[in-house]
């Protein structure tokens, strides 16, 4: 007689226990025991508990290669999914076996657990795990499908949202979360008399009354800076979209600015052409923009400005708007405004610059560019790598942007952070690839690879993504990239939309058409191209809720799942929480001394992976 020593672990979220029946068989390379039901004296399978299980066999089952697990009702009890973390398995021959599950496992459903070692595909060698493995991919590839959005953008998942599977689907305590947060908010407003308003704002001090507690310190400071020159500047650098400016060695020919506009607005001295060699000169151009049919609001079309910026860093290294054209073609219609026109034309033209970078930001940088692309990467990992893979376990994504200006403190904590991703990434890969012979040989990771630039990037070879993988380097690189776009780059444009979301600062709706000639605007003019009371308030609550932090959040580089069973690779994670934790020392210590604090990019401040 051989025996097992079961431990099982649930799951600590809320509704993550079951009352319902779960049974248990284990496989070996020698035999397999019979289907046994896991049940001691009282309530099983309780929220973060633990239970020890012994499990009898006529004899030893030998190499222990599966543990099968199965969830049957309870009685005439409804569904609850139990949300099952691990189990660790003790042998009769002393062996301790890691078996990693974190999953959500509904009623009926059986599954399949492999030990906590990662093994690639020409490492398997017992015909039950070869098979194992293949029938894994096979069922997840019919479950797992692509769907065309539109022609010509990225493949995305064929799921509904009512049809995810439970161990891809937002936790019950974030949807509870969620749902509450916006009960509580939509009371709120409808008790000022906002919610649904088609009233226009009378001022923009009563903008600041919108919500009684819903204010951050950025928000704040947001609110009494939004018209200043030198913020406006800043927040292009600094703010959830600067990866969109360009230095500038050479005016565009349709931009026709001149020295005498613009030789007030620079050092005493000095001219355009001078500034432009110097490398002080930089352009927000939004060509990209030109020709995008607007939606309508109301019935009437909303009006996109395709307009061109120009900045200058002044010698006390702050960078001012100093002209600004909101359309492509230069013509009458179409002014150059200047700091030196009237206050509320000045702000009208920095508002009509803002509201199209806005909506780049939205469409582009943060919903295509990130997570777009993670669900794409997320699809093809699904789809070509069983959990045991080792990228399958690590995978998180990014896009390898080129930053114009790497003073700023966003540019140089991206490239920090960067650094930390690539130096565990290295470790972690060179682990599993000691070769370059070995990646060739993965043709798991090779089908993933290609189903990526396939789905996600189209085939287009100018998108520097890889087709396959032929180098070590190659997977490091790309996987770096993976892991630093759910992480770093998501919480870089998504972490402070309610921040600098403040309505007359950061505008998704502008109502009234850009002016074509000067000195014909007033505030009454600007309150008349803002967004009317309801649709300000809706926005600003969507903000809040996709910058809030959730109980279930998990920072970056905390894993709490145990899927690896390798002392090396458990040591390579303490490791790299210990240079994010340095990371978050040095940028504490900077903030306290900066006006304006730089927190997107604090590992603290960064989740695990994008999740909302």
């Amino acid at each position: 007689m051989a025996e097992y020593k079961l431990e099982l672990t649930t799951g600590d979220m809320q509704y993550a226990g079951t009352l319902d029946h779960i049974f248990v068989t284990l496989f070996g390379n020698e035999g397999q025991s019979e289907r046994t039901e896991l049940n001691n004296f009282g309530i099983d399978f309780k929220a973060g508990k633990t239970g020890t299980y012994t499990m009898k066999t006529k004899s030893s089952l030998g190499k222990l290669l599966l543990v099968k697990v199965e969830k049957d009702p309870y009685f005439v009890f409804p569904e609850d999914e139990w949300y099952c973390s691990k189990m660790v398995v003790t042998t009769p021959e002393g062996d301790v076996i890691l078996f990693p599950c974190y999953r959500w496992i509904s009623r009926g459903e059986l599954v399949e657990l492999r030990g906590g070692r990662a093994m690639k595909v020409f490492e398997e060698e017992h015909p039950l795990l070869v098979d194992h493995r293949k029938k894994e991919l096979t069922l997840k590839k019919s479950l797992y499908q692509w769907k065309i959005m539109s022609e010509g953008l990225l493949h995305i998942s064929s799921f509904k949202m009512s049809e995810l599977p439970a161990e891809i689907r937002f936790s019950k305590s974030k949807i509870d979360e969620t749902r509450y947060e916006r009960m509580k908010t939509g009371i709120e407003l409808k008790l000022k008399g906002l919610f649904g308003s088609t009233e226009r704002w009378k001022n923009i001090e009563d903008m600041k009354k919108i919500f009684w507690f819903k204010k951050t310190t950025m928000s704040e400071y947001v609110a009494e800076h939004w018209k200043d020159d030198d913020f406006y500047g800043y927040q292009f650098l600094n703010g959830i979209n600067p990866n969109v400016i360009k230095r500038c060695s050479e005016l565009p020919p349709n931009f026709p600015v001149t020295e005498e506009m613009v030789k007030q607005f620079l050092e005493k001295g000095s001219s355009l052409q001078k500034e432009m060699e110097k490398g002080n000169i930089f352009l927000s151009d939004q060509k990209k923009m030109d020709g995008i049919p607007p939606r309508k609001n109301n019935g009437e079309p909303l009006h996109v400005t395709a307009g061109l910026c120009l900045f200058y860093l002044n010698p006390e290294n702050k960078l001012m708007p100093i002209a600004i054209q909101l359309h492509q073609q230069p013509s009458e219609q179409n002014p150059i405004f200047l700091p030196s026109d009237t206050e509320t034309d000045w702000l009208l033209a920095k508002m009509y610059i803002k509201n199209a970078d806005f909506m780049d930001h939205e469409a582009v940088h943060h919903l295509m560019r990130t997570h777009l692309v993670a669900e794409a990467c997320a699809v093809a990992t699904f789809r070509n790598l069983p959990v045991i893979h080792p990228l399958y376990k690590r995978t998180s994504l990014h896009e390898d942007w080129n930053q114009s200006l790497t003073s700023t403190t966003e540019a140089v904590v991206r490239l920090k952070l960067w650094n930390i991703i690539a130096s565990f990434v290295k470790s972690v890969v060179e682990y599993y690839y000691p070769s370059d012979s070995e990646v060739g040989k993965d043709t798991e990771l090779q089908d993933w690879i290609d189903e990526i630039f396939t789905r996600c990037i189209l085939g287009n070879t100018a998108s520097g993504f890889p087709s396959c993988f032929n180098t070590v380097e190659e997977v490091i690189r790309f996987v770096t990239m993976v892991i630093f776009t759910v992480t770093a780059q998501h919480a870089a444009v998504n972490n402070g939309q309610f921040d600098y979301g403040w309505m007359p600062n950061n505008s998704l709706l502008l109502l009234k058409p850009p002016p074509t000639t000067k000195g014909q605007s007033s505030m009454k003019t600007i309150l008349e191209t803002l967004p009317n009371i309801g649709d300000t308030v809706k926005i600003q609550a969507m903000e809040w809720t996709l910058s809030s932090n959730y109980t279930d959040s998990v920072p970056m580089g905390a894993y709490p799942e145990e899927r690896f069973h390798e002392p090396a690779l458990k040591q390579m994670i303490k490791n790299f929480q210990a240079e994010l934790s340095y990371l978050s020392e040095e940028i504490t210590a900077r903030n306290s001394q900066l006006e304006v604090p730089y927190t997107y990019l604090n590992p603290t401040q960064i989740e695990n992976s994008i999740t909302i």
